[in-house]
């Protein structure tokens, strides 16, 4: 085995194990509300601690990899990650299962740009490195769309702490291997962290979901709503003010002035957004109101896995032949179709084979010619020798959006299915609150009376079809930008190195 083939073999175990984990808690989410007594917001908080705590934590992460250490980065990551899964398998509370999971998105935020890191710095040339980053997308499209897959293999035999005690050998594993066959590299030009930067971001970040995820029970109009996003705007407003005025800022906000990069850098938020808001729904859909059980649910959600992995690859290959600009858009388009589709065609009892699969295959098709051609773009901005900076943006984005799409999507169908509930014959059981809560628990009281049955059902496919339009709507517009904005056939980026004790760079 080749010293390069070693080091993708570890860095894709360690991007598998930390994506699995992303989505493999979805098909555990009924059994959680029911063994732990999980409403609505605290199922989705289970699933965005650790997507919150990753996405704020990435930026610095991957500062302190590229100074102190890629590999010694990956291993702590890595074992702490492995830890904190065992811990989460054995919570026996809700509030105590969301705090591992913010545990184990920190140590996540330490692995993942080390990853394409390690990656970047290992392959100079522009091919191989294409290749290799387009492995890598496929693993981390593999990781977040199998997850439901192998969640439900699991619930299948076991309870639903098993999906986070499976993480931990893979995690071991991945250590076991960067351990072996992983070298040494840093860049000690690398200033030190920016401390207010990191506070100024975890601020606002975490005040923003916090309200996005709050706002169905308060009110979309409420003060507390209102306030929260207001407090959410001046803390963003902070931290972009924190960052041009820092000597050697976490993210130099001057990097989004480079429309190329800003466009990828939206593309790829907007592709996870949609991913992980789809991943958040479908699989409620296929336990709670088709009935399917976990192992069936997972097995449903794989043609999104599969083309995710095909069209990765793919898209890495077209996109020096086509150009950047018509492989992302044609993927961003491919996937808001798919979105409308399924607004348009969702039903109680709609075909599997025939329309629900050629949905997804058209799903996993788009994001995978989305992920690795932007990968692609914002990566060159940098220098090789700053790779840990690229990849944490890079990864930054993918777990905002992920945040963002689970807190967004969930919230307004919790909202959609909440109100009609309130309005249908759930109104004189005197438990309609409870049941707009939950989704699980408003099937649960619904059982073996056919007009409460109904009336859940037509308020979740409400629910599922307003967030489904979101989505798409939401595709598009990205699709439109990127038209604009992201390089075309005939850019060749020039990176143009600065010789400066920060070791920056500036895209020509």
């Amino acid at each position: 085995m080749s010293r390069k083939a070693g080091v993708l073999i570890a860095v894709y175990v360690a991007v598998l194990a930390i994506n699995l984990d992303i989505t493999i808690v979805n098909v555990a989410l009924p059994s959680i509300a029911t063994e732990l007594g999980a409403e609505t917001r605290g199922l989705q908080w289970v699933v965005d601690g650790y997507n919150l705590a990753f996405a704020t934590l990435v930026l610095a992460a991957g500062s302190l990899s590229d100074r102190y250490g890629r590999r010694p980065a990956l291993l702590i990551g890595l074992l702490g990650f492995a830890l904190i899964s065992a811990a989460g398998a054995v919570a026996e509370g809700t509030g105590t299962l969301i705090a591992a999971r913010f545990g184990m998105g920190a140590f996540a935020a330490l692995i993942f740009p080390t990853t394409l890191s390690i990656i970047t710095n290992t392959f100079r040339d522009r091919r191989q490195r294409a290749a290799a980053i387009g492995g890598w997308g496929a693993m981390v499209g593999v990781g977040v769309a199998s997850g439901p897959g192998c969640g439900g293999l699991l619930l299948e035999h076991f309870y639903w702490g098993s999906v986070f005690w499976a993480l931990v050998p893979l995690a071991l594993a991945a250590a076991v291997l960067g351990f072996l066959l992983v070298p040494e590299s840093r860049d000690l030009s690398v200033p030190a962290l920016d401390m207010r930067g990191l506070a100024s971001s975890i601020a606002f970040l975490g005040t923003l979901v916090y309200t996005v995820i709050e706002a169905p029970e308060r009110g979309w109009n409420s003060n507390g709503t209102l306030i929260g996003f207001a407090i959410a705007v001046g803390l963003a407003v902070a931290f972009i003010a924190v960052e041009r005025a820092a000597e050697h800022p976490m993210l130099d906000i001057r990097l989004f002035t480079d429309r190329r990069f800003s466009a990828a850098s939206a593309a790829v938020t907007v592709t996870f957004f949609a991913l992980s808001g789809f991943i958040f729904l479908i699989t409620q859909y296929f336990q709670v109101v088709r009935e399917f059980g976990p192992l069936s649910t997972g097995a449903r959600i794989l043609p999104v896995a599969l083309t995710i992995a095909i069209g990765s690859v793919v898209g890495g290959l077209l996109a020096p032949r086509l150009g950047t600009r018509t492989v992302v858009v044609t993927g961003l388009i491919s996937f808001g179709t798919a979105m409308a589709w399924i607004a348009g065609s969702v039903e109680i009892d709609t075909p599997y084979w025939t329309t629900i699969v050629p949905q997804m295959l058209l799903m996993g098709l788009g994001m995978g010619l989305i992920a690795t051609p932007a990968t692609e773009s914002i990566m060159l901005v940098l220098a090789p020798s700053r790779a840990g900076v690229g990849s944490a943006v890079n990864d930054a984005t993918r777990e905002l959006g992920s945040t963002l799409g689970v807190a967004v999507v969930g919230s307004v169908f919790s909202s959609i299915f909440g109100s009609r509930l309130l309005e249908s014959a759930f109104a004189a059981t005197g438990k309609a609150t409870e049941a707009a809560d939950s989704v699980p628990v408003a099937f649960g009281i619904a059982a073996g009376h056919r007009g409460l049955l109904s009336a859940a059902q037509d308020s979740f496919m409400s629910g599922l079809t307003v967030a489904c339009v979101v989505v798409a709507a939401l595709c598009y517009a990205t699709a439109g930008a990127g038209l604009v904005a992201l390089p075309g056939r005939r850019f060749q980026p020039v990176v143009a190195v600065v010789a400066d004790e920060s070791d920056s760079v500036t895209a020509a």
